[in-house]
């Protein structure tokens, strides 16, 4: 007796050549003005010489340009093809298994050396550094894949490399801090007892588990306070997402030569960088031509910074040291729950997806943690690949639109941006099975007491 499998993923691929050479900046085509940052002093709009002690000077020139497109260096590129083009995939297998009628695309960034989009920035931000002189970079991370993307791009330029990693995720995720160690990366639990920002909040709680906004204070005291040293972000800034934008630009090659347009685009966000990698170039044919795209956003319920946080100028770390940006925040002060999905538990948003939010061109959702691991245990099933805890946010809403649509009559096209493996997450999936994960959604108590001192 023969079994008939059920139909395999389709995938789509890019030949090496086809590797898109240009990143595309959305601020050449924004329908509003973007919001100034402001001093965290004088609180006035700050200029280059405000950021120099920071960044080099070439990411502060694309942090303002309004060109559309940038070049991407040849040694850029030159690693960046050790991975790339990523595959875009149909998901067949899920789509038979939801009954659904829409039509379920997503982009694979797992396939990198650090197993996540975060390197598409991280080997930007070195290349830029060395070649302005610099020596060390210091920078934090949440559940470790910026850490380990950092890690990774500081040893191909040879750059020594400061890593504050959120204590929760240190404890959580040790082989995240183990691939740190592998490319020769220093790696603390932050809050820590090196800089006075980390020394303030362990007086004040012993226990933090700390946050991304702790953990960048401590990295920027780190730049600021040493002359061999900047500071690397992987998120929230226009020139990290700027970086980040090859991504969607290959999956318009890709889903073009699949015959498919999506409908709607998903992506999972904390401070914004995959969801907007895999977004703008779509958002771009949207402004341009008008086509009905939809972009969703999906957070956790444990820090809703979009759905529940207030859109207005912040800072971007706990301590008060960085720039006011105008974005969507819970407010700085802001410690997450201890959620699995580390790379999502920070205060605030991007700039750019915080604008095109309050423009009404993106839509936002949060999901508790128990059923964003529901949905990455469906998708595991049904497609082979294990979804990082961040990504399994994006798998959750692609889930429930499909079965929506199915219920409607409908048959949408649906992309999203499978950011990450989830290989080295997979204590997060034993507690799942345990029955030891707790949904933690932010009380709306609390967030009027964040959002009120604003």
């Amino acid at each position: 007796m023969s079994v008939q499998a059920p139909s395999a993923a389709t995938k789509i691929l890019l030949d090496e050549q086809e590797m898109p050479t240009r990143w595309y900046n959305i601020l050449a085509d924004l329908p509003f003005p973007p919001s100034p940052p402001l001093h965290p002093a004088t609180r006035q709009p700050i200029g280059p010489a405000d950021l120099a002690p920071l960044f080099p000077m070439e990411l502060i020139k694309q942090e303002v340009s309004t060109d559309r497109f940038i070049d991407i260096p040849q040694p850029v590129q030159d690693i960046y093809r050790l991975w790339r083009p990523t595959p875009l995939l149909r998901a067949r297998r899920l789509e038979q298994a939801l009954n659904t009628t829409a039509r379920i695309y997503y982009k694979y960034e797992g396939v990198s050396p650090a197993g996540s989009h975060k390197p598409n920035t991280a080997v930007a931000q070195a290349f830029y550094n060395k070649a302005e002189g610099t020596k060390r970079l210091s920078t934090e991370t949440g559940a470790g894949q910026w850490g380990s993307a950092l890690a990774f791009a500081a040893k191909v330029f040879e750059l020594e490399c400061m890593i504050y990693m959120v204590r929760i995720s240190y404890e959580q995720k040790p082989y995240r801090k183990s691939m740190m160690h592998v490319w020769g990366a220093d790696v603390v639990p932050s809050p820590s007892p090196l800089t006075a920002a980390g020394r303030q909040i362990r007086e004040q709680d012993p226990d933090s588990p700390g946050s991304l906004g702790i953990a960048i204070s401590e990295a920027v005291e780190d730049a600021a306070s040493r002359e061999d040293t900047k500071y690397s972000l992987g998120s929230v800034l226009n020139h990290v997402l700027l970086h980040q934008t090859i991504i969607g630009e290959e999956a318009m090659l890709q889903m073009e030569r699949a015959g498919a347009m999506p409908d709607l685009v998903v992506g999972c966000v904390g401070g914004g960088s995959n969801f907007s990698g895999l977004a703008l170039p779509f958002v771009r044919e949207r402004l341009k031509s008008g086509r009905k795209t939809r972009f969703l956003a999906v957070e956790p319920d444990a820090s809703p910074s979009i759905t529940k946080g207030k859109y207005t100028y912040d800072f971007g770390d706990s301590v008060g040291m960085t720039p006011l940006v105008k974005m969507h925040t819970l407010g700085h002060t802001f410690v997450p729950a201890s959620i699995h999905a580390g790379g999502l538990r920070y205060h605030g948003m991007a700039p750019l997806v915080s604008g095109l939010v309050d423009h009404g061109i993106i839509e936002a959702v949060a999901y508790p943690q128990k059923t964003v691991f529901e949905a990455a245990v469906q998708f595991a099933r049904a497609e082979g690949t294990i979804p990082a805890p961040e990504s399994a946010h994006a798998v959750r809403a692609v889930i429930d639109e499909a079965v929506r649509a199915r219920e409607a009559g409908e048959s949408p096209t649906i992309l999203f941006n499978l950011s990450g493996h989830g290989l080295l997450d997979l204590g997060a999936y034993d507690a799942y099975f345990a029955g030891k994960l707790e949904d933690v959604p932010l009380s709306d108590e609390r967030i009027q007491e964040l959002v009120g001192a604003l």
